[in-house]
């Protein structure tokens, strides 16, 4: 089956990813402000087939629960427990890898479309991105029941671009604190991550809808994903890239995050 022209699937009306002054518009704002939410990104119709798809496969996800530190590291000894390096928060998902994403989705016309990919690299300043070179990581479809959530943390990635498939009925509110740390220069920022832990530090509310494609820059700004309330499953596809080629998650990360290596 040939690929979907990106233009039935998106509306370029709305977002006109070729033209050069959208994506000059979209990167200020990125820039700007750590995020950048391009609502109504994708057809309504697109979204519902993802949808159908995605449902079928949920009962077959891996669904893992876990604790860790804001920098998703292994804890330092050094420190003591109570120490922010340390502290630990839960997160919860269900999750499908790209091997599992069916042949005819939309999101593997979307993912590997090239004027898509060049927008992506216009917006955040780079030559060219890659997908993962393991057969598990390029797409994935998060999935979130009642009670699950998403504790505070950095980012690993320099960025991060998702788009959100269906709405919990309440709760899953994406919250973050921007510019806590300075990542390349060394700064752990502990004073502010214990302010943020402890709620004494208030964090911004990122609102966005099913078809809204969400550009975020997470590994300076602390975020969560607040527990899912009500009994309709959060569906979340990330579209994960690498600014270099050959990329691929350890054995240890693709049994972490998928329960296999293959």
């Amino acid at each position: 089956m040939s690929p979907r022209p990106i233009h039935t699937l998106v509306d370029a009306e709305r977002h006109p990813i070729e033209e050069p002054a959208y994506v000059d518009r979209c990167r200020l704002q990125l820039h700007r402000d750590g995020a950048l939410v391009l609502q109504g990104f994708a057809r309504p119709e697109t979204i519902e087939l993802i949808v159908t798809q995605s449902a079928q496969l949920e009962s077959g996800a891996f669904y893992a629960g876990t604790t860790h530190n804001v920098y998703l590291t292994a804890s330092d000894p050094d420190f003591p427990g109570e120490h922010p390096f340390n502290r630990q928060v839960a997160s919860s998902k269900g999750l499908i890898a790209d091997d599992e994403v069916p042949s005819d989705s939309p999101l593997r016309d979307i993912y590997g479309d090239a004027s898509f990919r060049s927008f992506l690299c216009g917006v955040l300043g780079i030559e060219r991105i890659h997908p993962y070179a393991d057969d598990l990581s390029s797409i994935n479809v998060h999935f979130a029941v009642a009670g699950m959530e998403l504790g505070w943390h950095f980012d690993n990635s320099s960025f991060a671009v998702t788009m959100l498939l269906q709405a919990a009925e309440a709760g899953a509110h994406f919250e973050y604190v921007p510019a806590v740390r300075d990542a390349d220069a060394g700064d752990m920022a502990f004073d502010r991550v214990a302010s943020v832990l402890d709620g004494k530090e208030p964090a911004h509310r990122l609102d966005f809808a099913p078809g809204d494609l969400v550009m975020f820059r997470g590994r300076d700004a602390m975020h969560r994903v607040t527990p899912t309330d009500g009994d309709t499953t959060r569906m979340l596809v990330v579209f994960a890239y690498n600014a270099e080629p050959g990329v691929a998650l350890s054995e240890s990360a693709l049994t972490t995050f998928y329960g296999r290596t293959g």
